[in-house]
């Protein structure tokens, strides 16, 4: 029996068990194996390893969407990491390269996929607390968000969490060096059936400047001269 002569629903099945590069490969083989790759039930969940896989044309983007990862695991995010202000040359080429990548994904998973349940993001270093803001915004159903490693991240983001994630049931921030203690007990307070976890970043030491840094020390051998 040759595989065409399956129905949609096995043939469905059966891509299910594939990885995104597989069943691209296989829809090029033929007509009706184009149309099951094509099918939006077989794009409820995406992972992605890295920023360049979202520039790949092997998934599609849809209302079918329910799960959504980026986890970059990497040596490379730690440059991604570093304060912008610190960065030398070659870092600041090397992020340019694909500083908007994640948060251009995002903005068409607002478009695109408004019935999102989860959305999971580590070792995303340049997305912003405004596409964050957007995505809430545009998938009302969500109900797991979890950052992990994001620098850009801020108590903007918290706020964002209490005016509009509604259906938020957990929320992690975990190693998000902006995030405040003031923003965690803001979500807890206006949020308190939300399960929130933030590891390590209300005590991790926030972006400053040097010219910020001397400012706050001035200001406070002042006040301490007062």
């Amino acid at each position: 029996m040759h595989i065409t002569q399956l129905n949609r629903e096995c043939l469905l099945h059966l891509f299910s068990f594939l990885d995104k590069n597989s069943r691209k490969c296989l829809a090029k083989t033929c007509h009706k194996l184009l149309e099951v790759f094509q099918d939006p039930l077989l794009w409820s969940l995406l992972h992605f390893h890295s920023p360049a896989e979202l520039k790949k044309d092997n998934f599609l983007l849809g209302p079918a969407l329910k799960y959504l990862s980026i986890c970059w695991y990497s040596e490379r995010v730690k440059v991604c990491n570093i304060e912008d202000w610190m960065k030398n040359n070659f870092q600041k080429d090397f992020c340019n390269r694909h500083e908007n990548t994640v948060n251009d994904f995002l903005l068409e998973v607002c478009n695109r996929c408004p019935n999102l349940l989860s959305l999971t993001l580590s070792g995303c270093g340049h997305v912003t607390d405004d596409c964050i803001l957007l995505l809430l915004k545009n998938c009302p159903n969500l109900k797991t968000l979890k950052l992990e490693n994001c620098v850009r991240i801020t108590d903007q983001t918290l706020e964002a969490v209490t005016l509009y994630g509604g259906s938020l049931q957990t929320l992690h921030v975990d190693f998000c060096r902006n995030i405040t203690q003031t923003g965690l007990e803001r979500v807890r307070e206006k949020c308190p059936s939300v399960m929130l976890r933030a590891e390590r970043s209300a005590n991790m030491i926030p972006d400053n400047k040097p010219e910020k840094k001397l400012m706050l020390e001035k200001a406070s051998r002042q006040w301490v001269q007062l």
